[in-house]
């Protein structure tokens, strides 16, 4: 690990130093791709290991194809430095590769942004982007080394003997799955009272009673998810305006989730459900320019930023009570950010978001005093 930590330091030195040269791909592949595969095990002058254009069924060719005992396990597709990995037929193109080819995971990279997709998911190609990890000095400077370095270690040739992107796949793209599939039983009320009161074993439970629980349990946006209002809203593009002295533009959800990797928006989802926990029913999410706030009784405790590599979340506690050991949190009652409150937390993953989980708590008891 620690030589993948200095490959990372080492390769934002040289972005610094050629970003504005407009590096085409070979020499990008030369600088940056090769030397940091190197880093994560993989030998590229080995073809058991690395073979370099690697042939698809069409008669064109992916530029690198990792392997593990000789099988291929992820095929990777190398672009020029400056080269923004945002062009849908790019993403499709090697999407589509891996899937003719049986592979479960392809990259997309620049050598200074990696992109990571699961070729065997039911969805258009964009949507099959599991993480990314993006080196850029500007991007990365939330992040330390040994952070960036952790993620791209996913792709290390050991990760990949070991199955730990076929875990991570797993868990996000299974629970995406079964959150889009819980949402459409919501949004058919009938089915899902009948259901409930069916499994239900007691008689005397009315369905209202069962539509006002399930509308404490399973909150969308705040509102009656159950009413022909709320679907039709929550199908709504458009930005509207809310109420009140300070009008302000609410978005829809898909305004932030757009484009995020899965890993990202599972994330998010996570963070929605902390929240809703604390006051089933009456916890109110607003999607708003630049971030989505949780508010109780009208007072926010809590604002969150969905990023390519994680989130960020602003929350009213009093920094002095964010113990010192905790990296993932600063002070910035001085400092300006989007969100509402004088801490942040850089959230990258399920593990320091379940840590954090105090501190969001701590902020909705004191809004809620």
């Amino acid at each position: 690990m620690k030589d993948l930590n200095k490959r990372v330091e080492e390769i934002q030195a040289l972005f610094k130093k050629h970003r504005r040269l407009d590096l085409k791909e070979l020499p990008t592949r030369t600088i940056f791709i090769d030397p940091l595969l190197g880093s994560l095990g993989w030998d590229v002058r080995d073809p058991d290991e690395v073979e370099l254009e690697y042939p698809t069924i069409d008669g064109k060719s992916v530029d690198y194809a990792l392997k593990i005992n000789k099988k291929v396990v992820a095929l990777v597709e190398a672009k020029a430095l400056n080269d923004p990995l945002d062009d849908v037929k790019s993403i499709t193109q090697i999407v589509g590769y891996a899937a003719n080819d049986g592979v479960e995971w392809c990259v997309l990279t620049n050598g200074i942004r990696w992109k990571v997709y699961s070729s065997s998911q039911k969805t258009t190609a964009p949507n099959k982007l599991l993480f990314e990890v993006s080196l850029i000095p500007e991007e990365a400077s939330e992040q330390s080394t040994e952070q960036i370095a952790s993620q791209l270690a996913r792709l290390s040739r050991e990760s990949l003997a070991q199955g730990v992107l076929d875990q991570l796949g797993e868990i996000v793209f299974t629970t995406a799955k079964v959150r889009k599939a819980l949402d459409r039983l919501f949004m058919e009320p009938d089915k899902l009272i009948n259901l409930v009161r069916k499994n239900i074993l007691d008689d005397s439970v009315s369905k209202a009673q069962i539509r006002f629980a399930l509308q404490r349990i399973w909150p969308i946006e705040g509102s009656d998810k159950f009413s022909k209002e709320t679907t039709t809203a929550k199908l709504k593009t458009a930005p509207r305006k809310t109420r009140g002295p300070r009008e302000q533009i609410e978005y829809g959800e898909e305004h932030h989730t757009s484009g995020k990797p899965a890993e990202v928006v599972e994330l998010y989802r996570a963070l929605d459900r902390i929240c809703q926990d604390f006051s089933p029913g009456q916890i109110i999410r607003r999607h708003l320019a630049k971030y989505i706030a949780w508010t109780h009784d009208k007072k926010v405790f809590c604002s969150g930023h969905l990023q390519h590599s994680g989130l960020r979340i602003w929350l009213k506690i009093d920094p002095n009570i964010i113990p010192p050991d905790t990296l993932y949190a600063r002070d910035v009652s001085h400092v300006g950010h989007w969100g509402v409150g004088d801490v942040e937390l850089k959230i990258k993953d399920r593990e320091s978001l379940r840590d954090s989980e105090r501190f969001i708590r701590a902020s909705y008891e004191s809004r809620s005093k």
